[in-house]
């Protein structure tokens, strides 16, 4: 299979390239080298430097193409609210760019990086009012720290759950509204033309080949350049915000179990996917983790925060386990360490 790999240098995208080759598959990989990425590195061997918003080098990469992993996008919180229109571009402007070069050069199969930034806040149970969707924290409650979202209907304590794929969408941040608009534009992509797509939504991916020292990394990159500063890392709230930490190469494989089985999908359709390990664990345990491993210093727990970010949101995985085989192969312990003295980018 020859498939076109957006964003294909970078920190997913690469490892996706990886196991594409190990399977016989025949990557194409596009990336545009964004220095919030890459930094000033040149190109690796083989990847051509380009936008994904520029429909003539699209075309010419999608000849003889049979799919497409869509890879490339800005991702994080970023710096504020002036990263808008560079998101809104890169990853919404672009997808659209995309997804008309494979209609007209009638390429049929995505598969979308997405992410579970679409769901806002996860999913919380009330023992009075079960399922419950808590709106964003004021930033009065943060300030005075009080970091646990309450029922909206009684003001009950709540108990954080996974999150399944059916659970609403309510994207807090320009970047999880651009995540949440990829997806829209994939369907609406998939329906007019017969294509079939899937969305694998990441939770917390880490791993080698993380970018650092840039507000666009992740909060396990960040963590790591600090330790490899000599610093501590800088757990905001009170580190207890849970998450699913999912291991690189697991994204990877998932991402070609999702290719290989496009063709058996219905045509015109987009199936979401949660892709995250199963294994819930709190930011504060993320780090501790990393410093063990690491050598030290151990984190310092701040108390800071910020409006964009959500509490708790961990995934239900079930459903890309059941209808495509894949599960997560590297545990949590084993992951962080790895990657506590692995290089970064």
């Amino acid at each position: 299979m020859r498939v076109l790999v957006t964003g294909g240098a970078g920190f997913i995208g690469s490892h996706i390239v990886d196991a594409l080759t190990a399977l016989g598959h025949e990557p194409v990989v596009l990336d545009a080298m964004l220095p919030t990425a890459h930094g000033t590195a040149a190109p690796p061997p083989g990847v051509t430097r380009g936008d994904v918003r520029d429909p003539v080098t699209v075309r010419r990469l999608l000849s003889g193409v049979d799919a497409v992993c869509h890879q490339a996008a800005m991702v994080g919180l970023g710096k504020d609210f002036a990263d808008a229109p560079a998101y809104v571009s890169c990853n919404d402007l672009g997808t659209a760019v995309l997804l008309t070069a494979m209609a007209e050069e009638g390429v049929g199969r995505l598969v979308l990086a997405g992410s579970m930034v679409v769901y806002g806040e996860g999913r919380y149970d009330c023992p009075a009012h079960g399922t419950v969707r808590p709106g964003p924290r004021a930033a009065g409650d943060l300030a005075e720290g009080r970091f646990e979202p309450l029922c909206p209907s009684c003001g009950a304590e709540l108990t954080p759950g996974l999150v399944g794929e059916d659970a609403p969408v309510d994207p807090r941040n320009v970047y999880a509204t651009t995540k949440l608009a990829q997806e829209h534009l994939a369907a609406a992509w998939a329906r007019t033309t017969g294509g079939r797509a899937v969305a694998l939504r990441y939770h917390n991916v880490y791993g080698p080949r993380m970018p650092r020292d840039t507000p666009y990394a992740g909060v396990a990159s960040l963590f790591r350049s600090a330790l490899a500063r000599g610093e501590a890392p800088r757990v905001f709230e009170d580190g207890g915000q849970r998450r699913d930490f999912v291991h690189v190469r697991d994204v990877a494989a998932a991402n070609v179990a999702a290719l290989e089985e496009l063709g058996e999908r219905e045509p015109g359709t987009l199936a979401a996917y949660n892709t995250g390990s199963g294994e819930p664990h709190t930011v504060g345990e993320m780090a501790a983790a990393l410093a063990a491993a690491h050598g030290g210093p151990e984190p310092v727990v701040t108390g800071e925060f910020r409006l964009g970010d959500v509490r708790h949101i961990t995934a239900d995985s079930a459903r890309l386990r059941a209808e495509l085989g894949w599960k997560a192969e590297v545990g949590f312990a084993e992951g962080m360490a790895e990657f506590a003295l692995s290089g970064l980018r």
